[in-house]
């Protein structure tokens, strides 16, 4: 179960919990004064009277008190709106589960083709025709081809990572700046409506979060560029992307930064290649 359906569960939770448990209470009132009424016309007229065994059924238990009670706390902090903070992060969370799925679909198709590392290592250090010969010679007795199969799963592995990761980054940057959830929770307001019953998005096309209010149709969007008046300008150049991701602990650890000796059997390894 998503963290959203939870947070959404509890909500509800809290708005039954306080009709249940107010509703006991006003069912017991109710038949109490039904029964005060009830024994009171007895004792005016002299018929109807009780065996004096009745008044028990119409008591408010401590059970009741407690539960009532407890209810009426829980309400404190109950989100009549929804809470779009904890909706973003859900679909962070989401969008995250998502790219570890397809950087493992990314990892397993690198290994698949370690071959290309280990023929491009070779004719590197191929630098006479005797050693160029050898490497001519492994690769007439080995199967070092790529598959298309394996080029494509790279590949949409590479698409479904930079969707994802950005879709992710989009959500935690919007939930972390109040301005941003304010104005959400403000629009959630004037359409009187919950966040979690309308459609929340992440539109590369736009560079925004969108929220679309399904009865009116009406869309409240949350800028990443720079434009609007939240501040949030979070898109980096190619270079920018690829100058993290060099010094990352994936590429650092990854068959092209290190010798293919080292990343497949810990052998060889040069000083600073992590093991």
């Amino acid at each position: 179960m998503s963290l959203l359906v939870v947070s959404s569960a509890v909500q509800s939770d809290e708005w039954d919990d306080l009709l249940a448990t107010s509703a006991a209470i006003v069912n017991q009132v109710d038949t109490g004064i039904a029964f005060v009424g009830g024994m009171a016309n007895a004792g005016y007229t002299g018929v109807g009277i009780s065996a004096g065994q009745l008044s028990g059924n119409y008591y408010i238990s401590t059970a009741q008190v407690n539960s009532y009670n407890a209810s009426l706390k829980m309400m404190v902090n109950y989100m009549p709106y929804g809470n779009v903070e904890a909706m973003l992060e859900q679909q962070a969370a989401d969008a995250l589960q998502e790219m570890e799925q397809a950087i493992d679909q990314f990892t397993d198709v690198v290994v698949d083709m370690l071959e290309v590392v280990e023929v491009n290592e070779l004719a590197e250090n191929a630098s006479d025709p005797d050693s160029q010969a050898e490497v001519q010679e492994y690769i007439a007795t080995n199967d070092l081809s790529v598959s298309q199969e394996d080029a494509d799963s790279y590949n949409s592995s590479l698409d479904a990572i930079e969707a994802s990761a950005s879709a992710a980054g989009a959500y935690l940057a919007t939930a972390s700046n109040p301005e941003a959830v304010s104005y959400l929770m403000q629009n959630a307001q004037d359409q009187n409506t919950t966040v979690e019953q309308n459609s929340l998005a992440y539109s590369s096309a736009n560079q925004a979060i969108e929220m679309t209010w399904l009865t009116s149709g009406d869309v409240s969007s949350v800028y990443l560029n720079g434009q609007g008046s939240f501040g949030l300008d979070i898109y980096s150049s190619e270079a920018a992307i690829l100058a993290t991701g060099y010094d990352s602990m994936f590429y650092n650890t990854g068959p092209t930064s290190m010798s293919l000796s080292c990343f497949l059997e810990q052998v060889g390894c040069e000083e600073g290649d992590d093991t």
